[in-house]
Order: C-alpha cells, then sequence, then structure tokens
C-alpha cells in the first residue's frame, strides 16, 4: 500500500512517517492516507477522505481514528470525512512531556479545523471526543452544522453517578500509573468491557489498542485518564464548566444521539443530562451494544448516521431540533 504523508502542504516518503507498530497488519480494515498538522513541532496525523460537506468524527480513549474506520469508509461517498488522532494518541506523535490536558485538546482541534479552512462542519463525537468536539464548538458555533453524539459527555459527571472503579483505581498515583503504563491494563479492560457484541473480531480489538505497545505510547492514555475533572480543584474543571454553561449556544443545531446501552462508563445518567440540556433531542438507543457502540452495532449506526446526516442537509438553514419539536406539538393541537 503506498502511502503518503503531507505535513504544511508537502508530502514526505514513506521512510519520513515510521508507526511504532505494524500498520500493515491492519491495512484492510484501515486502507486510508494519512496527512499530518504540525502543532509547534509536534505531529498531528489525520484522516482527509471523500468530497462535499465536511464530517470531522472525535474519538475517545484508549482509541484513535481506527474506532471510525467503518463509518469513514460509508460516509466518505458523500462527504469530506476529517478524522485526527488526538496528540499521544494513534499516529499521531507520543511527546512524553506535553500538557494533555482538555484544553490543550480543545486548542488542537480548532487549529486543525483553521488550518483546514473548515466551515459548516457536521461533528461525530465519542467517550472524550464529546467533551473536545463540544469545547470547539461552543468556541465557534457559526463553524458547525450539526452533531452526532455516541456514548459520550460534554459536562459534569452526573450526580448521582456511577463513576466505573476500574477507572478510579487507574487514576489511583503510582499504580494507576504501573497499571496503565507497564501493563496496559486501561486498553486490554477497553478491549474486554467497552465491547458486548461478537460482532468484534480479534483483529479489530487488536487494531484499537496497536498504537500503544509500550510504555511510552501509553503516555496520553494514562493522562486522559488522570484529566478527567471530578471536582473544582482539578486542573480541567473549569474548562468542562465553561463547556456546560455554554451548551446552550448550540441548542438550534440539529443533534442525534446514538446511545449503546450496556455502557460500563458512559450510562444513562450521561444520557438523561443530554435529554435535560437539550430537550427534544433525538435519541436512538441500542440495547445490545456497549460503550464502543460503533464496533457493537457499526451497520444500525452508520445507517441512523447516515440518515440523519441526509436529513439535515436536505432542510433549510433555519432548521432546527426545536423547531421540528414545535411543528410536532402543533400538529398534534389541530
Amino acid at each position: 500500500y503506498d502511502i503518503r504523508a503531507k505535513m504544511g502542504g508537502l508530502s514526505l516518503s514513506m521512510e519520513s512517517f515510521s508507526p511504532s507498530f505494524d500498520l500493515d497488519a491492519y491495512r484492510n480494515l484501515y486502507p486510508f492516507e494519512s496527512n499530518f498538522l504540525d502543532l509547534d513541532g509536534v505531529r498531528m496525523h489525520y484522516l482527509d477522505e471523500g468530497k462535499g460537506e465536511t464530517v470531522l468524527m472525535l474519538h475517545g480513549n484508549p482509541t484513535w481514528s481506527f474506532y471510525y474506520r467503518n463509518l469513514i469508509l460509508a460516509l466518505r461517498k458523500k462527504y469530506r470525512v476529517i478524522a485526527p488522532d488526538h496528540i499521544g494518541c494513534g499516529l499521531s506523535d507520543k511527546p512524553q512531556r506535553y500538557p494533555y490536558q482538555l484544553s490543550r485538546h480543545v486548542s488542537n482541534v480548532q487549529n486543525l479545523l483553521d488550518e483546514l479552512k473548515l466551515k459548516k462542519v457536521h461533528l461525530i463525537v465519542h467517550d472524550w471526543g464529546g467533551m473536545i468536539g463540544f469545547g470547539a464548538a461552543v468556541e465557534n458555533p457559526e463553524r458547525f452544522q450539526s452533531f452526532v453524539i455516541l456514548n459520550t459527555g460534554a459536562f459534569r459527571l452526573p450526580q448521582p453517578n456511577n463513576f466505573p472503579l476500574s477507572i478510579a483505581f487507574c487514576r489511583v498515583p503510582a499504580l494507576g500509573r504501573f497499571a496503565v503504563r507497564v501493563f496496559n491494563g486501561f486498553s486490554k479492560g477497553a478491549s474486554m468491557l467497552a465491547t458486548v457484541s461478537s460482532k468484534v473480531s480479534e483483529q479489530e480489538k487488536q487494531g484499537l489498542m496497536a498504537p500503544y505497545n509500550s510504555y511510552a505510547n501509553r503516555v496520553a492514555i494514562h493522562a486522559f485518564v488522570k484529566d478527567i475533572p471530578l471536582n473544582p480543584s482539578h486542573p480541567s474543571y473549569e474548562t468542562l464548566l465553561q463547556i456546560e454553561s455554554r451548551l446552550h449556544l448550540l441548542e438550534n443545531h440539529p443533534k442525534q444521539v446514538i446511545w449503546g446501552k450496556k455502557d460500563f462508563c458512559f450510562d444513562d445518567h450521561f444520557l438523561r443530562e443530554w435529554k435535560r440540556f437539550f430537550p427534544g433531542i433525538s435519541v436512538v438507543e441500542l440495547p445490545e451494544a456497549g460503550h464502543y457502540v460503533l464496533e457493537d452495532a457499526r451497520e444500525e449506526v452508520i445507517q441512523i448516521a447516515g440518515d440523519f446526516l441526509g436529513q439535515v442537509k436536505s432542510q433549510k438553514p433555519a432548521e432546527t431540533n426545536r423547531s421540528k419539536v414545535t411543528r410536532k406539538e402543533s400538529a398534534k393541537k389541530r
């Protein structure tokens, strides 16, 4: 497979791009060309597939753009799909000393949008991608056109909550680092707990974990776990609070929630919060899907997301979720 990586408008030969794992072993599942954005000397990897209106896909922890592979293949026929790997993840650089915090990840996405001059973006988010993506969206609501929400959050931890003990353990100083970075416990745990379907092959599970094959390459996995802002004293708490407080700026953007009901982490507490922040939001619940909803229910998610994006595309610019709900209520009264 002839892959060429691009940075700053220049092509880099394959010799300049050396993945830390055997990417060819997954090329049948991930047949995409790599692109890079230079962020102050740190390379952010991203996919840029297809033509048309832009769909931006943001992954979470401990996945990478590989998570979206099936959705990319389906949507690139009608859309331009952009799928980055957050710094420290996937094929992006993994600096050992880096501010792996929510605000920096949001800034990185904004820089990518600026560099590619993207407007009227359809945003698809999962896991950490929700906080990061909505963080970018509340900064510039006009830049975004619609949202597809896959088992994620963009607000403080719901109360009461069921914060998983397995994740809490990974936050314990020293012990957490040992479990996550030495034994790869977080990635391996996710491969077992986040998927509940037999549809997910062993090759696919290995592909999700492939970039995180050493202590050094797991730096961002541990950093993401530590960056979960559970209380006001946390460095990223204020950033998340600012995102949450401005979600109302996006109330008129069309949204589609697709929710795996067997999620051990983003459970129904989070789903209720989405409904609270955006009354009338469209929700499809998938009873036999877990946290990796796009793995467990790939056909359903592709169909629902594709139909939703097609509907948004065909609507008039002023069309909103709220206006649709209002018309339905009016029709009932008549």
